[in-house]
């Protein structure tokens, strides 16, 4: 063995010291050792005032060599096997026996009373060290020894009964914890070295038997156990688990059900697979036991109004590692589903076990914000609360899909606007504060609807998807959450030939993208995001053969799909959003440039329209581009990442037109001068119609490609064969460990 030793201390005296500590924990056996030698050398005092030289120890090998056995302790404990052979006893261990002192048991503080005898004598007198029982048995018995240290609390023998292997010989009580002690040796008893109350400790012998032939070993049998009985134990917690059901809610869910709303256990019921949601904290109440019994407690506020687990979603598409999903929900039916401080104290127990399992969530965020009627415990901040800065925290880490019913306040609705995506019915009303918080602040009285009715927050970009109720946005959520999870296995595709006819040959006539994209996806597999907000730019998911996609497309219908500041926000925020889960990226352009205007320039549309070239250059995910119909200056240039070649393919349609701005302006800046310098006005206009025709010609992608920039031009219905090439050729990304983004903007 080798002994290094260290010391902070720039005292050379405490290595010493913890070098000869060391050095005393160390038990060899059955052969000699240096260990004397190296404690002499340690104590020595020429040692440790390192007053040596190369011959010191030749000098004083005398002493060095010299073996006390009772130098220095020994930090290790004789075996039991020692000290127990056949009735004889070797010399016992100081902590072999029973304890050195035992006190009243019936007084609880008889402890205290001990501690004060011992503190008076301290100084004037030594204090026993032990005071061991015999340990030397009748002759010809075999001890049977303590296996554990602890209390006698019954003792099932008597001297002079046979006993067989496996009888029960008395009952040692540890830790709190009764232990039953059984004989190991047949024989009949020669003496009980034990008493009711003794404290023992580990190896002291109990009884002594004298070995015979008593008869075979008892057995343990197996008892019938009726599988079906429930225990009182149980019973209770059964019982404490009921208050939590909404079969027991009766006023509860009458109420929530005349509103036309759900309970919030319906929702998580129908969000995981059956049979696999498991609940953290059911049992939890409200901190109000100032005001209420805790039986009030148990039944007005259970879970605290907030029922959180783990479950699995989607789990006929997805293994179980890809299926498992977080689900958090207020119960609106409990205080209002404010947020106490217990639940607090809950979501922060599962938004840590989310970031540290990196598992997705789906949160239900119904609820009136910070509850003032819990217990106080003494003056304090209000803000000094981990929940937001976990759940913040969580963002660009694991999917966060927020959904709201109903009123949602305050910091429900700090937490929902943090996820990636907002969720909500027809009926729902979001706002920062509620009513009581507007009034008390002069602000004038209103509804809770009047304060953010989805009129307010679908147009303004807040909600992301707006469905008609519970039902539909649990089934959207799920939606959502899949494409998060993977691709999945079984597909429909369209008839990809119908792309040939969705744009029109009039270059002027209007289309619907939205078709455009719902015919390459797989069968059902879109969904968009933010659709009343932004509404030039289109942004969704969808799946290509099972692989899910991000979406991102201008919206001809809305000033011709040009980029104004609302769609600029809008397409940034969402291709930051696949980056950050490497979900690839698929741009459909028709882009006739940035809007352009006073109106548009008041918006601040020179920092908002630039958001597209610093979100879409830096991606890591890839990026697969088509051009529909116009591929026009910079706005088109916002579609693709900065430039044609950010993607790992860009290919145009026969439709495509491409030029580095609108080619009536192009054509009247370029050539002015030719122009001014024809007088007759039917001429100008002839030749300015002449030189446009041109431009629209040489803009043509079958002509413009001749330059390179694009790598085809390509037949309409083979744009899904051209992704499924894509998806296939790009290198499935490696399971993240950190993020990829420091958050997902909220905008």
């Amino acid at each position: 063995a080798k002994v290094i030793v260290h010391s902070p201390s720039p005292k050379f005296e405490s290595a010493v010291r913890r070098s000869l500590r060391a050095l005393s924990e160390f038990r060899i056996e059955g052969i000699s050792a240096n260990i004397p030698f190296l404690t002499n050398v340690l104590n020595h005092p020429d040692f440790i005032d390192w007053s040596v030289h190369t011959r010191w120890v030749d000098e004083n090998i005398a002493t060095l060599a010299k073996v006390d056995s009772s130098a220095g302790p020994k930090r290790w404990v004789e075996s039991a096997e020692a000290l127990i052979t056949n009735g004889s006893a070797q010399q016992a261990s100081p902590l072999t026996g029973t304890a050195p002192v035992m006190v009243d048991t019936s007084d609880p503080l008889a402890l205290f009373d001990y501690d004060r005898q011992v503190k008076g004598t301290q100084g004037s007198e030594e204090i026993a060290e032990n005071n061991s029982a015999n340990l030397i048995g009748p002759d010809g018995s075999v001890g049977v020894a303590a296996p554990i240290q602890g209390t006698i609390i019954q003792i099932s023998v008597s001297e002079g009964d046979e006993i067989r292997v496996g009888q029960e010989i008395l009952i040692m009580e540890a830790m709190k914890m009764e232990h039953v002690i059984k004989a190991d040796t047949p024989g009949i008893i020669k003496k009980i070295n034990v008493a009711p109350d003794d404290i023992i400790v580990e190896g002291h012998p109990l009884i002594f038997v004298e070995k015979a032939d008593v008869g075979d070993a008892i057995l343990e049998a197996e008892d019938a156990i009726d599988l079906d009985y429930i225990r009182p134990d149980l019973e209770e917690a059964y019982a404490r688990h009921a208050y939590t059901l909404d079969e027991n809610r009766p006023e509860a869910v009458a109420k929530r059900y005349g509103r036309g709303f759900r309970m919030a256990r319906e929702n998580i019921a129908q969000l995981v697979d059956e049979g696999t949601f498991k609940e953290y904290g059911p049992l939890v109440v409200a901190r109000q036991h100032q005001r209420f019994t805790d039986e009030e407690l148990r039944k007005n506020t259970p879970a605290d109004g907030l029922v959180a687990g783990i479950g699995s979603v989607n789990g006929k598409y997805f293994t179980p590692d890809r299926a498992r999903t977080m689900v958090v929900s207020y119960d609106y039916t409990v205080l209002a589903g404010t947020q106490g401080g217990r639940n607090h104290y809950k979501q922060d127990r599962m938004f840590e076990l989310a970031e540290r399992f990196k598992i997705p969530l789906v949160f239900f965020t119904e609820g009136g914000g910070g509850r003032p009627g819990d217990d106080r415990t003494g003056p304090g901040v209000a803000f000094d609360t981990h929940t937001f800065t976990q759940f913040s925290q969580l963002s660009g880490w694991i999917p966060l899909v927020g959904v709201t019913n109903g009123r949602c306040f305050a910091g429900n609705t700090a937490l929902l606007a943090c996820c990636d995506v907002i969720i909500a019915t027809e009926g729902s009303t979001i706002a920062m504060g509620g009513p009581a918080m507007v009034e008390s602040g002069g602000l004038g009285v209103y509804t809770p609807e009047e304060l953010g009715p989805m009129s307010f927050q679908v147009p303004n970009g807040v909600v992301d998807i707006l469905v008609k109720d519970e039902e539909e946005a649990v089934e959207t959520a799920k939606k959502y959450l899949s494409y998060f999870q993977g691709p999945i296995e079984k597909w429909e595709a369209n008839d990809q030939r119908k792309l040939r006819h969705i744009v029109p040959e009039n270059r002027m006539r209007l289309y619907d993208m939205r078709e455009v994209i719902e015919t390459i996806a797989d069968k059902d597999s879109v969904l968009e995001i933010r659709k009343g907000f932004g509404v030039g730019v289109i942004t969704a998911f969808m799946r290509v053969e099972g692989k899910p996609m991000g979406v991102i497309a201008n919206n001809p219908h809305h000033i011709a799909g040009a980029i104004d500041s609302d769609g600029a926000d809008k397409g940034a925020r969402f291709v930051q959003l696949c980056d950050a889960f490497d979900i690839p990226i698929f741009s459909l352009m028709d882009c006739p440039g940035m809007m352009v205007g006073p109106d548009v320039e008041s918006t601040a549309l020179v920092r908002h329209c630039v958001r597209m070239f610093n979100a879409g250059a830096n991606l890591t995910t890839p990026m697969f581009l088509t051009v529909v119909r116009k591929a026009y200056g910079l706005g088109v240039q916002a579609m693709c990442g900065a430039s044609s070649f950010m993607g790992f393919f860009s290919v145009a349609w026969p439709t495509a037109e491409f030029a580095g701005m609108a080619i009536e302006g192009a054509v009247k800046l370029g050539y002015r001068k030719e122009l001014e310098a024809i007088e007759d006005p039917a001429e100008r206009l002839s030749e300015y119609q002449r030189r446009v025709d041109a431009a629209y010609e040489n803009a043509k992608a079958v002509n413009a490609s001749a330059g390179y920039g694009i790598d085809d031009v390509i037949d309409p219905a083979d744009t899904r064969s051209w992704l499924v090439m894509g998806l296939n050729s790009v290198p499935p990304t490696p399971e993240r460990t950190t993020k990829k983004y420091p958050y997902i903007d909220t905008w």
